[in-house]
């Protein structure tokens, strides 16, 4: 048996990088997958791609579009069994230089749409008295992070709160919620990050594998499978937990 048989599963930002390798990942272990997105030829090609799954165009930001986008995939599925919140902003930003606009859409994407999308699933998991899986990805930098991350970081530590706070309110309904602070990945997004913000040329990944202790970046086919686990049953009564998936030793010293 498949360790997510029959499960529907709903992937936020699932057309491109980290949310479709883990779209990926669950239909292969038997899942129907439902992604949002901004981009419908993405998101088209995604569905193309793996079967058995469907595409939501949504801007996560927009909080009546979060709704709207868990309930057609209710209304075409039945229920949902499983939730990821893939979706995130990586925009740049000092503490200095963070405009209002810029702190507002780091919130919106990076915290508040992951709310809103967890009381959605949560609603329909506790009307039908099913249990259910959630896994926020949220990010090793809400432990501190760099000073230009400072709206990111804000938003990714009040998500791995928000991650346990539910754990905690849901746990006798078992409705399981964890999150992964993911580090460096090898991402399409983060590609485009290091040329837009960082001036990265083509040597980029190379040089970056070079300089971490196993001699690559996160890859996403790993994360997936780590994020399979956690939405199975494998992976017990774990709950509440946000777990460091990275090279870094955080708090280790040299």
């Amino acid at each position: 048996m498949s360790l997510l048989q029959d499960k529907v599963v709903l992937v936020s930002g699932g057309t491109r990088g980290l949310g479709a390798g883990i779209a990926r990942a669950v239909v292969r272990e038997g899942a129907t997958v439902a992604v949002t997105g901004r981009n419908p030829e993405a998101g088209k090609a995604l569905v193309d791609e793996v079967g058995n799954a469907m595409f939501v165009q949504t801007d996560v930001a927009d909080v009546d579009q979060v709704r709207a986008c868990c309930a057609e995939v209710l209304a075409a599925n039945g229920r949902i069994d499983c939730l990821v919140n893939s979706a995130g902003l990586t925009t740049r930003g000092t503490l200095l230089d963070t405009t209002p606009e810029l702190f507002d859409a780091h919130i919106a994407v990076n915290l508040r749409a992951p709310f809103f999308l967890m009381q959605a699933v949560a609603a329909d998991m506790l009307a039908r008295k099913r249990p259910g899986t959630i896994v926020n990805v949220i990010s090793s930098s809400e432990l501190g992070g760099q000073p230009f991350l400072a709206p990111y970081v804000a938003a990714k530590a009040g998500l791995a709160g928000l991650t346990r706070n539910a754990a905690h309110a849901l746990r006798w309904n078992r409705i399981r919620i964890n999150g992964l602070d993911i580090g460096w990945t090898d991402t399409e997004g983060e590609d485009a990050t290091q040329r837009a913000f960082h001036g990265a040329g083509d040597d980029w990944l190379e040089r970056a594998s070079a300089s971490v202790p196993m001699g690559k970046l996160g890859q996403v086919d790993e994360i997936a499978d780590f994020v399979v686990f956690l939405l199975s049953d494998r992976s017990g009564v774990v709950t509440g937990s946000v777990i460091d998936w990275d090279q870094i030793v955080f708090g280790g010293l040299d």
